[in-house]
């Protein structure tokens, strides 16, 4: 029986493609101010445009969500998109696009689970994530957003789809300071030149500070962007149970109530830290139509982000007064137009969160050159002065002496606490630089002490990355507890943590500070850890990322070279089906007696087992013991199974359900002994087998004609970039013999970039075929870079994945094979297989071929073809 749909499912992935697909259908609904706005920021028509393209897609979807789909909750947009209802129910979306729904890969009862997890996590206001990794300006976005709300709303007051105010909240003083840059940004940068003057003159910036800032605004006024951390706004409310004596004298009198509640308040705001508090949020509930902007909400809302957007009463003091203030705004005839999170990731221990409406990873950012690449180096079995010795000499071969942009490159070292930065660290770096004759006063200590940390060593630490100043030519900063959210120094090239934190999400932030980009080139950050910060680093990468460091880094060769890659003209196109899929539950008649299948169990396969080595560095053997009863189990009694049973079938009764499992092969009594020795064998072989003899599940294709690009034009530049082994690059004027004779039969591309030997040997074997008419190598292009693509269920995940085949061949007799290339230990592995099968289906719906090579069979010359 196939999994229910989780929170795998990547709804915000699907949802950008249909905007892609329909990007012209969809732009004609907006408004011709929000066309030129979106046009100036888009660097394919404004080639000076300002935002990088990981900003402005998120604009897109921003604009979308609002436009489009008039701010609807994330739960009736998924609804409305499964259903092809709405706005969605446009046949001008589908006849060409090809656009999957949920209802292709899953069934009807996957598609409500689903459904109802992302409904039960919706607010009074829409509430929306955009998830940009660190470094790309959220900050910016975030600005441009808010431009783009102000601009529409001065336009057309009375539709109450944008925003007339924006909050913005920050979770602590250093994200707070980098907020600044709303207030400081050229805004010609992002908006056009003619709608400047109405954002400059209606536009009014509220800077909550200090704590005893008061707000300002005028009762309802509009265009006010409230910059704020949560301290600064968040309700506070202390409920003082009364004592025995407040009871025996409080005989009501007429007004008495209103007086206590006077008296209550007072009592409840203890100091005029809370005074200021309430007063800002009674400012704000004089608002109207007010948006909310929360920065770095994966901090802000604590370490579990998915808690606190989703479990109502039990989120953060945040997330409630957020609730109290759309309320209370509902009460005066206004109400959040949305909250609006911006984080650095979708995923939540692994998991993605279903209000994500934009997303780009660590991974594509590296790749695509929006940040540093990264080295990380780890240490192990080593003391904190001998770690600080080799980390400083290693980072002075490397970086000492060079400057980018003016600025000469950093290294954080930080330490866990101020004594340690003091009485260890310091005078281990000061030995160590004098050793290399490296002046002293390269060194910079912020451990937030008076005594220690002075003010003009804040001030040349807030002018890291202005050029001229003192702070530019630090280069050796000492710090505690500055590595989270909001330390934006792009010359900072490293960072060495030795003692491991209390927070181990702070190994991941502290690391990430030094990713930022300088320069025009992707230049190379070095992180030094220790080989237990190494450890939790990979761990929290696959958390919050999904990725690791292994997967992080890119290795580095010396034959490996970045080349550019061109689109040929004309553009290669194909003409095949893409497949969707129709299912519909027909009900059968159950008319004989079940078998189980019991007896042919592998009770192995459920036992809990326990792996002990004795010694990571000895020759020791693995010793396995079964520890079952470590597991806890249900018993169950006839009547909890059949319960248990029967919450999988609501329109069948418990008694038939009784009934089945009496009649059995194996009799209730032999069904009770196995279920109880293993649960699982109730989800994994009594349900299914029920479901198998109750239901049918009739599946129908359907086939849509469309034409595919094997390589689109590249959104930036005339080219894509590629890295790869010198020898296995094939460019269409290379002098090899094979290829100056046929290379009229392939090159879609006028450079190929090959993954493997096998690969290039294939290729070459290809041109050389005599029946071969044209060739294409296309593994190497996925994503946005080609149409090429058979869409499959990833058997691990269960999510819907796009597989990228290797090679496109078309025979002289007219027909089409497409081929895969695969070492000889992958031809088995599941993900493998599932990508062959979905793309021998496409094939065949598409007069076509499909086969999977084994490398050893290509090299050998055993291929045929």
């Amino acid at each position: 029986m196939a999994k229910e749909v989780g929170m795998e499912f990547a709804f915000f992935e699907f949802l950008r493609s249909f905007y892609v697909d329909n990007r012209g259908i969809i732009r004609n609904r907006y408004r011709e101010i929000t066309k030129k706005y979106l046009d100036y920021n888009d660097k394919e028509k404004n080639p000076d445009a300002f935002l990088r393209t990981p900003q402005f897609e998120a604009l897109e979807m921003y604009v979308f969500v609002k436009e489009f789909m008039n701010n609807q909750q994330m739960y009736q947009m998924f609804d409305d998109w499964s259903k092809r209802n709405g706005v969605f129910a446009d046949r001008r979306f589908y006849d060409e696009a090809g656009q999957m729904t949920l209802y292709d890969v899953y069934s009807p009862k996957q598609y409500h689970d689903y459904f109802l997890q992302i409904k039960k996590y919706a607010e009074d206001y829409p509430n929306y994530i955009f998830a940009l990794t660190m470094g790309l300006g959220k900050t910016i976005l975030m600005a441009t957003c808010i431009f783009y709300e102000f601009l529409l709303a001065s336009k057309w007051p009375r539709d109450d789809r944008y925003c007339h105010n924006a909050l913005v909240f920050a979770p602590d003083k250093t994200v707070l300071q980098s907020l600044k840059e709303i207030v400081i940004f050229d805004k010609s940068k992002v908006v056009p030149q003619e709608y400047i003057g109405v954002l400059d003159t209606n536009i009014k910036v509220h800077f909550l500070e200090d704590s005893g800032t008061t707000l300002n605004t005028l009762d309802g006024s509009k265009y006010n962007i409230i910059i704020s951390n949560t301290q600064k706004i968040i309700l506070k409310a202390q409920h003082k149970e009364k004592s025995s004596v407040d009871k025996l004298f409080s005989d009501q009198i007429p007004g008495q109530s209103v007086l206590d509640d006077v008296l209550g308040i007072l009592q409840e705001i203890s100091n005029n830290d809370d005074l200021m508090s309430n007063q800002r949020f009674e400012k704000l509930t004089r608002l109207s139509q007010m948006g909310i902007y929360v920065d770095e909400a994966h901090h802000m809302f604590g370490a579990d982000l998915e808690k606190a957007l989703h479990e109502n009463g039990k989120g953060t003091s945040l997330r409630n007064t957020i609730n109290e203030l759309s309320k209370e705004l509902s009460k005066h005839g206004s109400k959040v137009i949305a909250c609006y999170n911006f984080t650095g990731t979708p995923y939540v221990n692994n998991k993605i969160l279903p209000e994500v409406i934009y997303a780009y990873g660590l991974q594509a950012a590296i790749r695509n050159n929006f940040l540093k690449d990264t080295s990380v180096i780890g240490y192990s079995n080593v003391k904190s002065k001998e770690f600080l010795k080799a980390v400083i000499a290693d980072f002075w071969a490397k970086y000492g002496g060079k400057e980018y942009e003016g600025l000469a490159p950093k290294m954080a070292i930080f330490g866990a606490e101020i004594a340690e930065v003091r009485d260890e660290i310091r005078p281990v770096v000061e030995e160590v630089l004098s050793e290399l004759g490296i002046p002293l006063d390269k060194i910079l200590v912020n451990v937030g002490d008076e005594k220690i940390t002075k003010s003009e060593d804040i001030r040349d630490f807030n002018n890291l990355d202005i050029v001229g100043t003192a702070g530019s030519k630090k280069q050796f900063i000492l710090l505690v507890n500055k590595g989270r959210e909001g330390w934006n120094c792009r010359s900072l090239f490293s960072v060495a943590l030795f003692r491991s934190p209390k927070s181990k999400v702070f190994v991941l932030q502290a690391t990430m500070r030094c990713l930022r980009k300088i320069t025009d080139e992707q230049l190379m950050a070095t992180v030094y850890l220790s080989k237990e910060n190494m450890d939790i680093l990979d761990d929290e990468l696959k958390k919050n990322f999904r990725t690791s460091i292994e997967e992080l880094v890119v290795k580095k060769d010396k034959k490996r070279k970045k080349v550019p890659v061109r689109v040929k003209e004309p553009p290669r196109t194909l003409r095949m089906n893409r497949l969707h899929y129709k299912y519909s539950l027909e009900t059968k008649h159950y008319d004989s007696r079940l078998s189980f299948g019991l007896k042919e169990i592998e009770t192995e396969n459920y036992d809990a087992t326990m792996y002990v080595k004795e010694g990571l560095t000895t020759s020791s053997v693995v010793c396995e013991s079964n520890v079952n009863y470590m597991v806890s189990k249900l018993a169950y009694t006839e009547i909890t199974l059949v319960a248990e049973v029967a919450k999988y079938f609501p329109d069948i009764r418990c008694t038939e359900v009784a009934r089945i499992l009496r009649e059995s092969e194996e009799g209730i009594d032999k069904i009770l002994v196995a279920v109880n020795e293993h649960n699982d064998i109730i989800y994994d072989k009594i349900v299914p087998t029920i479901f198998e003899a109750l239901y049918r599940v009739n599946k129908e294709i359907v086939k849509e004609n469309v034409d595919v690009k094997l390589l689109k034009k590249p959104k930036e530049g005339g080219y894509y970039e590629f890295s790869g082994n010198e020898d296995l690059i094939i460019m269409q004027n290379s002098e090899d013999s094979v290829v100056v004779k046929n290379k009229d039969k392939s090159f879609h591309a006028d450079t190929y970039v090959f993954d493997s030997k096998p690969e290039l040997q294939l290729f070459l074997q290809l041109l050389a075929n005599e029946h071969v008419k044209k060739a294409y190598f296309t593994g190497m292009f996925t994503a946005d870079q080609t149409d090429f693509y058979v869409p499959y269920i990833d058997p691990e995940s269960n999510r819907l994945r796009k597989y990228y085949p290797d090679f496109l061949v078309k025979m002289d007799d007219g027909s089409y094979l497409i081929l895969e290339v695969k070492g000889d230990n992958m031809i088995d592995d599941p993900v493998v297989k599932a990508k062959g099968a979905a793309a021998e289906e496409v094939a065949v719906e598409s007069s076509m071929k499909y086969e999977m090579l084994k490398g050893t069979d290509i090299m050998e010359g055993k291929a045929k073809i």
